[in-house]
C-alpha cells in the first residue's frame, strides 16, 4: 500500500489496542510468577502422613513440594511454550485467527478466574500442587498460540505496529514488580495480595478481549485487512493462471524430455539459515540465559541485610524484574532493547543487525548472572 493511499490511525487507537493486547499476553503470567510465595505457602500445610521429607535451606524448613515447586513450574511453563510455539506454525492454517486469539484469551481468563477462586478454598498440598501445574501448562500453551497469532496479525499492518505489542509485554513485568512492592508496603497478607494479582489479571484479560473485538471496527485496520485479502486473491489467481498455462502446454507437448528440463527454483530452509545464523544463535543464547534463570533462580534470591523482607522484595522487584523487562518499554535501557528497537525502524548506528544481535546476546549473558550473584 502506497503512502498516499495509507489511512490515518485516528487517535492512535489501533496502536493502543495492540499495546493492550501485548499487555494482556504477559501480565497474567507475570502476576502468576509474582505470587510464587503464595503458592509455596499453600504447600506448607502439614498433613498427617507428610511430617517427614523436610529439607533445610538457609535455616528454613521446606517440604518436598516446596523445594521442587520452582523447578517444576519452570518446566511446566517453558516446555508447552516451546511446543505450542512450533505447533502454531501449522495450526494457523487450520484454525481461524479470530478463534485462536479470542479463544486463547478466554481460556486464560477462565484459568485465572479459577485461580482466584482457589485462593479462598482450602485444598490439600498435593492436589493443590497438581492443579497449579496444570494451570501453568494451560496458561503457557494458549499464551504461545496467542503471542504467535498477535504478531501474525500485526504483520498485516506497518512494521511499527509490532512495537506496541512488545511495549505492552515490557510494561507487564514492570507493573507486576510494582504491584509486589505495593503489596509489601501495605502489609497485605500473601493470600490477599495473590487474590488481588489474579483479579487484576482477569480485568486486564477482559480489557484485551474487548479491545480485540473493537479492532475490526477500526477503519485503519479494515483497510489493511482488505488490502491483505485482495493481495491473497491476486496471488491465488496468478497461481491458477500458471497451472492453466502449464496444463495447456502439456497438452501441446505430450512428450517431455525429463533430462533437459531444469528444476524450478525453490526456497531452501538451509539457505535462509545461512543468512540469519548469527541472529538466530544470538536469540537462542539470550533465551537460554534468561529463561534458565527467570523465574526459577530469581525467586530464590535472598537479601543478607537486616530488614530482609523489604530488601528481598526490592531486590526481586527492582533488580530481577525492572532490569529484566524494561527493554520492552524503554529500549535504550538494556542491550537487548536494541533488538526490540529494531522492530520500530532502522537503528541510527553504523552496525549491522547481526552485530547488534551478537552484542545483545553477549551482554545479556554477562548481565544476568552477575546481577543474580548480588
Amino acid at each position: 500500500m502506497t503512502a498516499s493511499r495509507a489511512p490515518r490511525d485516528n487517535y492512535n487507537a489501533v496502536w493502543i489496542i495492540f499495546f493492550i493486547l501485548g499487555l494482556g499476553t504477559l501480565l497474567p503470567w507475570n502476576f502468576f510468577m509474582t505470587a510464587t510465595m503464595y503458592f509455596t505457602s499453600r504447600l506448607n500445610e502439614k498433613s498427617s502422613n507428610s511430617t517427614a521429607n523436610l529439607t533445610a535451606e538457609g535455616g528454613e524448613s521446606h517440604n518436598v513440594l516446596q523445594s521442587k515447586f520452582n523447578n517444576v513450574m519452570t518446566l511446566c511453563a517453558m516446555v508447552p511454550l516451546l511446543v505450542f510455539t512450533c505447533l502454531n506454525s501449522f495450526i494457523h492454517q487450520r484454525i481461524p485467527q479470530k478463534l485462536r486469539i479470542s479463544g486463547s484469551l478466554m481460556v486464560i481468563f477462565v484459568v485465572f478466574l479459577l485461580t482466584a477462586v482457589f485462593v479462598k478454598v482450602d485444598i490439600e498440598p498435593v492436589p493443590f500442587f497438581t492443579l497449579t501445574m496444570i494451570k501453568i501448562v494451560c496458561i503457557n500453551s494458549f499464551g504461545a498460540v496467542l503471542q504467535g497469532s498477535l504478531f501474525g496479525l500485526a504483520g498485516i499492518l506497518p512494521a511499527s505496529y509490532t512495537t506496541p505489542i512488545m511495549s505492552g509485554q515490557g510494561l507487564a513485568g514492570i507493573f507486576a514488580a510494582f504491584s509486589m512492592i505495593c503489596a509489601l508496603a501495605t502489609g497485605s497478607e500473601l493470600q490477599d495480595s495473590a487474590f488481588g494479582y489474579f483479579i487484576t489479571a482477569c480485568v486486564v484479560i477482559l480489557l484485551a478481549i474487548v479491545s480485540y473485538l473493537v479492532l475490526p471496527r477500526m477503519e485503519f485496520f479494515q483497510v489493511y485487512m482488505e488490502s491483505n485479502g485482495s493481495r491473497r486473491s491476486v496471488d491465488d489467481e496468478n497461481k491458477m493462471m500458471d497451472l492453466i498455462k502449464q496444463e495447456s502446454a502439456a497438452e501441446k507437448l505430450p512428450v517431455v524430455n525429463l533430462v533437459d528440463d531444469e528444476p524450478s527454483p525453490g526456497v531452501s530452509v538451509f539457505n535462509i539459515f545461512k543468512q540469519i545464523w548469527v541472529t538466530a544463535l544470538s536469540v537462542c543464547f539470550i533465551f537460554t540465559v534468561t529463561i534458565g534463570i527467570f523465574p526459577a533462580v530469581t525467586v530464590e534470591v535472598k537479601s543478607t541485610v537486616e530488614n530482609k523482607e523489604w530488601a528481598t522484595a526490592c531486590l526481586l522487584g527492582f533488580l530481577c524484574r525492572y532490569l529484566f523487562h524494561p527493554c520492552g518499554m524503554f529500549p535504550p535501557l538494556q542491550p537487548d532493547g536494541l533488538g526490540r528497537q529494531e522492530s520500530d525502524g532502522p537503528l541510527h548506528v553504523a552496525w549491522s543487525k547481526q552485530q547488534v544481535a551478537s552484542c545483545s546476546g553477549v551482554s545479556e549473558g554477562g548481565l544476568h548472572p552477575s546481577l543474580h550473584a548480588v
